[in-house]
Order: structure tokens, then C-alpha cells, then sequence
């Protein structure tokens, strides 16, 4: 059947009704290009005038991201559901979102297209997802420091899909994962984040490279997106650096020893998850010396259209082996990897995704804190800046070192002001270390009692409340003296100062103590990432809830859910403890129409 393009095919009557001849009008005229295709024809069947101006004279369909609408079209009827390529259209064209939606079309199977000019928004929203899907933190082990990066292809059309992770297994074994997803855009993020779920929930089960790898190539050849996906996962043991591992068409990881020199993992060929269902996985076993670091990447660190693969390799070998020749550099944090990743881009950018994790295994594991002293308040400054040097060796970040150090410098206030009441003031101790599994153990401990009398039910409690509010657990012993037990695991997350300037697309949040009564001030936007940032600040003006305080939102430009959250959670405690925060936020703006829609009028005084 022929149809004259910019018409629909013609009813039996051989006349399009009066709603439909509207209809066809109206997406006659859209901005979208739009195409009526089926699976059988690689004629479009209907097409709207901006989609024949994308199709020009050529007798071909446009292509996105390299690959033809009639090929979506296929993979929209095959799935049953809308399907969504994004990236450039034709060769070097805009960025651009494809959407097929699956339709019988004619009597046969196929799909309305709608083609639509993105832009370089499209590319950072793509960007932006992906890196939501990547792990928010890394562990952080005494014996093993972790850092990781994910860079997108400079050309949006080849972007997505590429991911690490690296998850506790218990007793200080760590599995170590990355991967490259086919294809690029939503789609090839979607089929990271489902492989990604998959070897988690594995994991809660079985942690072998064999075994995992055999339940991904399962569940590779079950998805369509996922099949063909390369991955390389092995299980280290941090304390002895025994790694078992095995990869599914990936390449071998780098290994950069102590004195520099370097060797590459033996790994041995196997097709992709999901290529041949049931290929045996070959299991290898290596040893990471001490000192030693585990440069683990995907494809895109190695690809070059311009050179040899051999040539690829031996780029980042050097790379690997200049960025970890300082001898700090294996203190660096996440600089670590976005090094390697920014040491293999090409001078005309990044040809395809790139993902890089590294391991590098410490020479010395720092040694336990322990600080005797007595309990009396002017010790407390030194308590603060001998754990904070301490905390700071360790690597932990600026949020969760304020946090863990807030909650030491209560439990020692409480000793130094309850512990010896009416007595001389007698010993205090402070000890601190990190378990196998990157669990931080802080222990306060005096020859006194706290037990205040029964008429004054509050300071030992709201200290104990303080505590809670910033780690992971609070313990308290009474024998022969009182310890505070604080533990909190610890996790290397992208640090940021809070002191610091930023600029006026981020936020600054501070603590503003010249009135009556602390206000934390928030200015900017204030999104997922700083809303940890508002919580800690509220935490410490507060003393973790236990002192009124206000909170300044009138330069606010932005206030996300999670920052909502922060603030209804802060606001519970000022109940429980019998205060009532006050909020400063403009009538008629943004930010008060998001408190009052989110009930919180009615746990705090807006003004």
C-alpha cells in the first residue's frame, strides 16, 4: 500500500473523518518529527512534514546514536513497550531522543517514532542519571583505599552504560566490579543499573567469581538490553590481598607495584554475559602486594580509533604508573582515579564512556588512637585536633569527620562535666580504631559515674540523644567507671569543605552564633548532596537537637526533597526535646510553598 507523505492511509471510505483529518493537521505541523512505521517496511507508512525535512532526499531512515529507526522500531515491537535511543543524529548531527512506541500500525506490528532535538540539556540530564545509578560512596577499609570515577563520552551519542561498584562482603573482603553495558543513551544506562541490582542481590547469596558470573550470564541472556554486556568482578581480601577473579569479555586489570613497576592480571577469553548462556567462567587467583594498586577499567579507558590496542595499553600503564609515582598519591581519595580517567583522554576528548576503580592497598594500616588525659574542659580542644589529624589520615571526608568529631567532643564533655561531680577531677581516656570491615570504634571511658540526681533527668540523656543524631551507634557501660562506645562505618564519599566558598550554583550553608541563639544560613541550591550538608550544620548548632536554634532559608534558590527531609527530621527533635525550630522563608516564594505543601507548618514557626 502507497501513501502520499503527509498523509495518513486512507480510511475504508477512502476519507479520514473530521476528528482524525485535526489530528492529522496538528502532527503535521509539530516541532517533533514524527514517523508512522511498521516492522515489515522500511518505507515509513506516514510522516509529518518536519520528519520528511529529517529524512531529506535520501532514500534511507534518519540514524540516532549510529543506528537506524527502523531497528527501534524492531526493539520496541520485540519488548512490548516504549523504547528510547538517545544521542546524535546522523553523523555529528544534534543531540537528539528517539521514541518508539510499540502499535499495530496498517493491521501489522509497529510503532509511532517521535524524533526530538535535545541539545546539550538532554546530554546532561542523560550524565546526570547515569551518575545517579553509579554508588553514591565507596567503602573505606584500614587496609585498602578505594576511589572511583565515571567520565562520559565527549560525543553525547556514545555516552552511558559503563559503571563500578564495590561491595562488603564481610570479614575485610571487598568485591571489586566494572562493567560496559551495550550500546549508548537511557538505554544502555537502564541495562547498567538492572545488571547492577542483579550482582547485588547475588551477592546477598553467593560471593564465588564462578557462581556470580554464572547467574549474570543467566540473567544476561533473559534481557535483550543486557546481553552482550563485558564485566570484570573478583572478591579481595584487603588484610592479606589474596584476589580471586573472573571476566566475561573484559580486559585485564592493571596491577602498579610499590616500586613502580607493573603487570597485568592473566585473565583468560570469554564471550560477554549472555553471548553463549552457560560458557564456564575460568577462575584466576592473584596476590595484591602490599603497597600495590588495582587499576580496574572499562573499554572505553582502552579504546582508540586512532591507534593500535597495544598502543591503548601501554598509554595507561604509563598513565597508572605517573599518577601513582608520588608517594602520596595513594592518599589522594577519589584523585586517584579521576587521574587515570583524565590521563587517557584523547586531545579531542574521551572517545567513549570511561569508568576506572582502583584499589590500592596501604604498606602501613594506621595505628589505633589512644589519648590519656584528665577530665576536665580544657582538654577538650586537644581531644579535637589530635582525632581530627587522626580522622583526617584515615581519609575521611569533611562531613562525616565534623559529624563523628561532634559526637566524641559530647562524650567527653559529659565526662569532663558529670563524671567527677564534687570530686577532683580524675582520669579520661579516648581510644579509637577500625575493624577489618572499615567499622570506626570510638571509646570515651572515666573512673567517674554520670548518674546525675533523679529531680535532673536531662544532661546525660541529651548528650546520649546528640550522639545518635551523628553516628551509627551509641553504647553506654557502667563499671568501675562510665565508657561511651561510638561506632560508624566509615565510607569515602566526594568530599567537600564545609567552610569552604562555593560558588552561587552550589550552596553555602553556615553557623551564624553572634544573636541570642544560633541560625545556620543557607544560601543556593540546595540539592541531595548539600542536604547532608544542612543536617550536619543543624546537628552542630543545635548540639544534635538538645539547644534551640533557627534556620535561614530567604536566599534559598532551590530546596530539594532530601533537604525537606533534613529539615522535618530536625524538627522532630526540637519536639521530642521540647523546642520548636523556627524557619525563615519569604512568603510567596519557592522554598516556603515547598514547606507548607510538605506539612511542616505545623512542626515549626515559618516566618
Amino acid at each position: 500500500m502507497s501513501t502520499v507523505p503527509g498523509s495518513l492511509p486512507p480510511a475504508p471510505d477512502g476519507a479520514l473523518d473530521e476528528g482524525s483529518a485535526v489530528l492529522v493537521r496538528a502532527l503535521e505541523s509539530a516541532p517533533q518529527a514524527i514517523f508512522c512505521l511498521q516492522v515489515s517496511s522500511p518505507e515509513p507508512l506516514w510522516l509529518n512534514a518536519r520528519a520528511r525535512e529529517l529524512r531529506g532526499e535520501g532514500p534511507a531512515l534518519p540514524e540516532v546514536a549510529g543506528r537506524p529507526l527502523g531497528e527501534l522500531v524492531e526493539t520496541a515491537v520485540r519488548s512490548g513497550r516504549a523504547e528510547t535511543l538517545f544521542g546524535a543524529l546522523g553523523r555529528g548531527g544534534p543531540t537528539t531522543a528517539a521514541t518508539a512506541r510499540p502499535m499495530t500500525v496498517g493491521g501489522e506490528p509497529g510503532a509511532i517514532v517521535v524524533v526530538e532535538v535535545v541539545g546539550a540539556e538532554g546530554a546532561d540530564d542523560l550524565h546526570r542519571a547515569q551518575l545517579a545509578l553509579l554508588p553514591a560512596s565507596l567503602p573505606m577499609l584500614p587496609d585498602l583505599r578505594l576511589s572511583g570515577s565515571y567520565h562520559r563520552a565527549t560525543d553525547g551519542s556514545v555516552a552511558g552504560g559503563d559503571w563500578y561498584d564495590a561491595v562488603p562482603l564481610g570479614k575485610g573482603r571487598l568485591a571489586l566490579v566494572v562493567g560496559d553495558a551495550v550500546g549508548h543513551g537511557v538505554a544502555a544506562a537502564g541495562a547498567m543499573s538492572r545488571l547492577r541490582g542483579a550482582m547485588r542481590s547475588t551477592l546477598l547469596r553467593e560471593s564465588e567469581p564462578a557462581a556470580v558470573l554464572a547467574t549474570l550470564d543467566a540473567f544476561a541472556a533473559e534481557m535483550d538490553d543486557v546481553e552482550g554486556t563485558s564485566v570484570f568482578f573478583g572478591v579481595l581480601d584487603a588484610a592479606t590481598g589474596r584476589l580471586v577473579y573472573s571476566a566475561a569479555g573484559h580486559p585485564a586489570p592493571l596491577v602498579v607495584r610499590a616500586d613502580g613497576s607493573t603487570a597485568w592480571l592473566q585473565v583468560t577469553p570469554r564471550p560477554p554475559l549472555g553471548s553463549l548462556p552457560g560458557a564456564p567462567a575460568p577462575v584466576h587467583e592473584d596476590v595484591l602486594p602490599a603497597g600495590g594498586t588495582l587499576v580496574l577499567f572499562s573499554n572505553g579507558a582502552v579504546v582508540g580509533a586512532d591507534e593500535a590496542p597495544s598502543a591503548s595499553l601501554e598509554r595507561l600503564e604509563e598513565v597508572s604508573r605517573s599518577v601513582l609515582a608520588d608517594p602520596a598519591g595513594s592518599d589522594q581519595g577519589s584523585a586517584l582515579a579521576d587521574a587515570v580517567a583524565e590521563g587517557v583522554r584523547r586531545p579531542h576528548g574521551w572517545l567513549d564512556d570511561v569508568a576506572v576503580l582502583v584499589a590500592h592497598r596501604r604498606a602501613r594500616t594506621q595505628e589505633a588512637l589512644r589519648l590519656d588525659l584528665t577530665a576536665v574542659p580544657q582538654a577538650l580542644p586537644g581531644v579535637r585536633r589530635r582525632l581530627n589529624a587522626w580522622l583526617t589520615e584515615l581519609g575521611m571526608g569533611e562531613q562525616d569527620r565534623v559529624g563523628v568529631m561532634v559526637a566524641v567532643g559530647e562524650a567527653c564533655a559529659n565526662a569532663a562535666e558529670h563524671a567527677y561531680r564534687g570530686t577532683e577531677p580524675g582520669p579520661m581516656s579516648v581510644t579509637a580504631q577500625v575493624d577489618v570491615d572499615g567499622v570506626l570504634t570510638v571509646a570515651v571511658h572515666d573512673q567517674g559515674t554520670w548518674r546525675p540526681p533523679d529531680r535532673d533527668p536531662g544532661d546525660r540523656g541529651r548528650g546520649l540523644l546528640i550522639m545518635r543524631q551523628l553516628v551509627d551507634g551509641v553504647t553506654l557501660l557502667e563499671d568501675h567507671g562510665t565508657t561511651v562506645t561510638l561506632s560508624f562505618r566509615l565510607r569515602a564519599t566526594p568530599d567537600a569543605d564545609l567552610d569552604a566558598p562555593r560558588s552561587t550554583e552550589n550552596v553555602d550553608v553556615v553557623v551564624d552564633r553572634e544573636g541570642d541563639r544560633p541560625v545556620v544560613r543557607a544560601r543556593g541550591a540546595v540539592d541531595g548532596l548539600c542536604a547532608e550538608q544542612l543536617r550536619i550544620r543543624l546537628l552542630e548548632a543545635s548540639h544534635g537537637g538538645a539547644a534551640p536554634m533557627e534556620l535561614d532559608l530567604a536566599e534559598v534558590s532551590l530546596f530539594s526533597s532530601a533537604a525537606v527531609r533534613v529539615v522535618l527530621a530536625m524538627a522532630r527533635i526540637a519536639r521530642d526535646e521540647n523546642w520548636r525550630l523556627v524557619v525563615h522563608a519569604p512568603e510567596g516564594g519557592v522554598t516556603r510553598h515547598v514547606l507548607e505543601i510538605s506539612g511542616l507548618d505545623g512542626l515549626v514557626d515559618l516566618r
